[in-house]
């Protein structure tokens, strides 16, 4: 066997540990610092933490070096509190109950409390993300509403190749100005107006009103320049600017707009003149322009965005026409309806040619337009009639029939939600026009799937400059995007022009466009009543608006109309 040596140890005879005499200059150094960590371990000899003095703080360490000044001073207890010791203890079990077993992703094993926790805080702050991003779309009109980016709206007039695009403004520009206007002055009132009967003021849904057709009256829409008293007063020298309310309003609330639209500007001479295209649909209302739910896309549904146009401009015309006294005490102004002819039955109708003075140079001229009056105090007060219609509660989310009498405010919350464009380009007009009042009509079907036959349920009258306020409506920031319009296209040369609205962005554009633009356009006027689409089927067969039931019914009543 092979020895094991031994090598020679130094006896101490004095005391423990290796002699003084030991040679240790092979002995490796290892110095260390007091921020080192030597070693550590559970002390079990220690007092119970709340038997301790004086809350005296424990110290994880068997030896506490924390009244030690061999190393320059005492050891601060907090350096070690970042220390923790290992769990040792098995993690909690899962459990498996029906919230794991109905969930949507059957491959999801289940998850710890504490990571399902905080997928409920990252759910929870998701929705309160969309909730923001909602309300802001809302606020700022429509154009941002994350539910209708997939949907894609169409110019309302084809951008030829040959067009010259001069200028495209945002509408972001436009909510930072201002402007302030003095009174305006009336140059000449024409037409004739009847009085508002009061008694549709007492209108409820339990007492409402058939909604009746006035197709004997006839209601007249004339751009700028086929306006015979605007071209009077242009020869006259009487502005430099000319326009009407329609257009202006268009103009005024441009930057709630959500659908594309198109004005006509004409540079003759020093005179600008903002007409409307042919065939434009400028006049038509829009419906749920700015409402969260998109509209069928089909342009033959009933509920399409075209189809409830041409629906609320009938409803519109017909309820500006039965609220009315037809007695034949009309109050007529200086000059009869300058577009009527003779003998020709029209609606009432008065038209104030107005002048607003923009700065030393340039004069601003608009046929403004009201529809009736009332006597107060042996004085006349100018009315504007107009209505709201609902299609189907399920759009909107509020059954007027129900929420009319006891949520009249939620109802108009609603619409102005839905319809913010439509209800800012009223109130402009009526603060154009300088009516004391205006009446809004809440207009619904008798049933959602029949268009053709509505009833009033209530109307309701607001002075249009409080209620200007109460939608946000700025006056000052019309006039100053009327303002800026007006001064970009005074620096143009002489020609014609057009302002679109973008289908898809927040902004308008100008284009310049050859002389004869748009005189051969084929003009699109709504469809009366009778060609619009057919009465909605039930059980099998056809109500038709003059009550017959059948097929061959139907078409026998509509050749005899």
């Amino acid at each position: 066997m092979v020895g094991f040596e031994i090598n020679d140890v130094p006896f101490n005879p004095d005391g423990w540990g290796p002699p003084d005499s030991t040679d240790s200059s092979n002995v490796p150094f290892a110095p260390f610092s007091r921020s080192d960590k030597l070693g550590r371990i559970a002390d079990w000899t220690r007092s119970n933490p709340n038997t301790r003095p004086n809350n005296q703080r424990p110290t994880d360490s068997a030896f506490d070096f924390t009244t030690d000044d061999s190393f320059g001073g005492p050891l601060n207890p907090d350096d070690d509190a970042t220390f923790r010791l290992v769990d040792g203890k098995p993690p909690p079990r899962p459990k498996f109950g029906p919230k794991w077993r109905f969930q949507n992703n059957r491959n999801q094993l289940p998850q710890r409390r504490d990571e399902e926790v905080e997928a409920k805080k990252r759910e929870a702050e998701k929705q309160r993300a969309r909730r923001d991003r909602l309300y802001h779309a809302n606020r700022s009109g429509g154009n941002n509403n994350p539910r209708r980016e997939a949907a894609v709206f169409k110019s309302s007039v084809d951008i030829q190749p040959e067009w010259n695009m001069l200028d495209q403004i945002p509408f972001s520009t436009f909510t930072k100005l201002s402007y302030n206007v003095p009174e305006p002055e009336d140059l000449l009132v024409c037409g004739s107006l009847e009085p508002y009967d009061k008694t549709y003021d007492r209108v409820t849904p339990k007492n409402e009103r058939r909604l009746e057709r006035f197709k004997n009256r006839n209601f007249f829409k004339v751009t700028t320049t086929d306006d015979p008293i605007i071209r009077r007063l242009a020869n006259e020298d009487k502005a430099t600017v000319f326009a009407t309310d329609s257009i202006l309003s268009t103009l005024m609330c441009a930057p709630r707009s959500v659908y594309s639209w198109d004005i006509v500007i004409q540079r003759v001479g020093n005179k600008l003149f903002f007409d409307k295209r042919d065939g434009s649909q400028l006049d038509l209302l829009s419906v749920n322009e700015t409402s969260q739910e998109p509209l069928p896309e089909a342009k033959d549904d009933i509920n399409s965005a075209h189809s409830l146009s041409v629906e609320a401009a009938y409803i519109n015309q017909n309820f500006s026409q039965q609220v009315l006294v037809r007695d034949g005490n009309k109050v007529s102004f200086d000059e009869p309806n300058p577009f009527a002819g003779e003998g020709e039955e029209v609606a009432s109708v008065g038209y104030r040619y107005r002048r607003w003075k923009l700065d030393n140079d340039t004069n601003l001229v608009v046929r403004c337009e009201v529809q009736s009056y009332m006597d107060i105090n042996n004085q006349k007060s100018f009315l504007t009639l107009n209505a709201l219609n609902e299609f189907d509660p399920k759009y909107s989310g509020v059954d007027w029939r129900r929420k009319l009498d006891t949520q009249r405010g939620a109802v108009l919350a609603t619409e102005l939600k839905n319809n913010a464009n439509k209800i800012a380009k009223w109130t402009a007009q009526a603060i154009l026009a300088s009516a004391d009042m205006m009446k809004l009509g809440y207009v619904t079907r008798v049933h959602p799937r029949d268009h053709f036959n509505h009833v009033i349920l209530a109307v309701v009258g607001y002075k249009p400059r409080e209620f200007a306020g109460q939608i946000n409506l700025n006056t000052a920031n019309m006039w100053g995007i009327v303002k800026s319009i007006v001064d970009l296209c005074m620096k143009l040369n002489e020609g014609k022009y057009v302002l679109v609205k973008d289908p898809q962005k927040p902004q308008v554009r100008i284009y310049e466009v050859p002389v004869d633009a748009f005189e051969n356009d084929y003009v699109e006027e709504p469809l009366p009543e009778d060609e619009q689409v057919q009465p909605p089927v039930e059980n099998g067969d056809r109500v038709d608006e003059n009550g017959a039931k059948d097929d061959a019914e139907a078409k026998e009543v509509k050749a005899e109309a």
